[in-house]
């Protein structure tokens, strides 16, 4: 046998590389169209997969905090409680696929063999997940804005929400419900980073963080932060947040200043 056969053979038996665990269990998911084919063919075929998705959410107990249909792909963000992510996707793909098949008279595979995962652990990476995600179809050129785009979960969290969790996410940023959805909406408009940059982040321990803080700071205390003037308070914050990749909600808990004041500055 030549070698590259044995080689090609070789690659056959090896193992998937395991996936990693969220300890948070929240995940932020992509499904693609096998070759990127389209997977929505129309409104009911979209209508079908949240109603797939919303029957197993009933079903297995499981939260979503986010969600968008593209013509070829799915981004979902997803909490495991019961069952792991990996029963909970292939119930809902294997449900969708099965009706999608029966409809266009088809036969075969409809998604690439594995979906993409990302683990999420902390409020900042989530909520830059989420506005990724809803400002894909402006970035795709299909709208003009968030709230004109039917298949995502953006209007759910402005309006009224079917399958969305959004008492999680706007607890985030408010108390106040009224308050939180505009403070949601501020957010969701500004330009986020691109998702692959945010993979890159460096994730600090709550103690890097904490030293990082007390270089900034120097003299000073976390204390003198709460009665320190806006604007130069403000500058403190910034300074946290561009060195070394520290999260709005590490900042929020070091230093006792609200997370929407963090994130704000």
């Amino acid at each position: 046998m030549l070698l590259y056969e044995k080689d090609i053979k070789q690659v056959r038996k090896m193992p998937r590389t395991a996936r990693k665990k969220s300890n948070s269990g929240i995940y932020h998911i992509m499904i693609r169209g096998i070759n990127r084919q389209t997977i929505f063919e129309d409104d009911e075929d979209r209508i079908k997969f949240i109603d797939t998705v919303k029957n197993y959410k009933q079903k297995c107990g499981f939260n979503i905090f986010a969600y968008c249909l593209m013509d070829n792909h799915v981004h979902l963000i997803l909490k495991e409680n019961d069952e792991p992510i990996e029963k909970l996707m292939k119930r809902i793909g294997v449900s969708y696929v099965y009706w999608y098949n029966l409809k266009y008279k088809r036969t075969g595979h409809l998604f690439q063999d594995r979906y993409k995962s990302q683990v999420i652990e902390d409020d900042s990476y989530l909520l830059s997940v989420i506005r990724y995600i809803h400002q894909n179809p402006i970035k795709a050129n299909i709208t003009t804005s968030m709230g004109k785009y039917p298949w995502s979960s953006y209007a759910e969290y402005i309006g009224h929400p079917t399958i969305t969790d959004i008492n999680f996410v706007l607890e985030i940023f408010s108390s106040n419900p009224k308050k939180a959805r505009e403070l949601f909406a501020e957010y969701m408009d500004e330009n986020g980073e691109d998702i692959l940059e945010l993979k890159r982040r460096c994730r600090l321990t709550d103690e890097e963080a904490k030293q990082i803080v007390k270089q900034v700071l120097g003299n000073l205390s976390t204390n003198e932060l709460l009665t320190m003037e806006k604007e130069k308070r403000d500058d403190y914050l910034r300074q946290f947040k561009e060195n070394g990749g520290i999260s709005v909600r590490q900042i929020a808990r070091i230093t006792g200043i609200t997370f929407n004041v963090v994130a704000k500055a």
